[in-house]
């Protein structure tokens, strides 16, 4: 006897319809990432469920999004999460933030500094990197549309609220858009930790220039086409023998270490 195919939850049908007509709607969730969003006046929020408790402490960031939300038992939280999402009681569904283009991104800084990321896919590491730009005052962090971490609420959670304010520019092709930072004047570094050069002696007398820091995945680094494209191939100056660094930290310690600081 054939076993009776279960039935998609309405959820799962509204966002396999919604990928099909090209808009891949998110689900944050977390007080933190919530609130954030709520505060946001470019973020389109669609859905939000809270449990009581949770709706007490947003309620501010509630009211000044004009959003109604769904009250719903802690027990029965009917969010489309993965079970193990820590959510605290509140998600949050949102259309993805539009940045605009890289030229808008990039230039108007006093002197800009851009991260790139070939082949990041970990959400939880772009989510540091995110933190860390906005600390660090990076103009965008850049990844591709394919095979780079997209916008879920597992980074938005990591960023602590840096998704709203940084911006994340997901690009067709890597190679094409360090080219086009080249063009703008930019010096674009590859991390690597093989290079004989430091990224201090790379940007010595040069650090008023704008700059951009490609960094690879954990273990495979960064593509040969990369390696072939940027202006140099630099090296976090380390001291002693150590093992390479997770890339969120190897981010936020290049980018440090390419500020001009007087």
């Amino acid at each position: 006897m054939s076993k009776k195919p279960t039935k998609k939850p309405q959820w799962v049908i509204e966002k396999e319809q919604n990928k099909k007509a090209g808009v891949d709607n998110v689900w944050l969730f977390g007080l933190h990432a919530v609130r954030d969003a709520l505060m946001n006046p470019n973020r389109e929020k669609l859905r939000l469920i809270v449990t009581l408790n949770a709706q007490n402490k947003l309620e501010d960031a509630i009211a000044a999004a004009g959003i109604t939300p769904e009250v719903v038992d802690p027990r029965r939280f009917n969010a489309p999460l993965d079970p193990n999402s820590v959510h605290q009681g509140a998600a949050l569904e949102v259309k993805p933030l539009n940045w605009g283009s890289l030229a808008e991104n990039c230039i108007g800084a006093e002197v800009p500094r851009v991260i790139l990321l070939d082949r990041v896919t970990d959400p939880h590491n772009v989510g540091a990197i995110l933190r860390s730009a906005e600390v660090l005052g990076a103009s965008a962090v850049i990844g591709t549309r394919h095979h780079s971490a997209p916008e879920t609420g597992a980074l938005a959670k990591t960023a602590s609220g840096a998704l709203e304010r940084q911006p994340y520019l997901r690009m067709r092709n890597l190679a094409d858009t360090i080219t086009e930072l080249q063009n703008m004047g930019f010096v674009v570094l590859g991390l690597d930790g093989e290079a004989e050069d430091t990224i201090e002696s790379c940007l010595q007398g040069r650090k008023d220039l704008p700059v951009a820091l490609v960094l690879g995945a954990e273990g495979p680094g960064l593509r040969q086409k990369t390696k072939e494209t940027v202006d140099h191939l630099v090296k976090i100056d380390a001291s002693g023998g150590f093992g390479s660094l997770n890339v969120s930290n190897a981010a936020a310690i290049a980018l440090y270490a390419s500020k001009e600081r007087s």
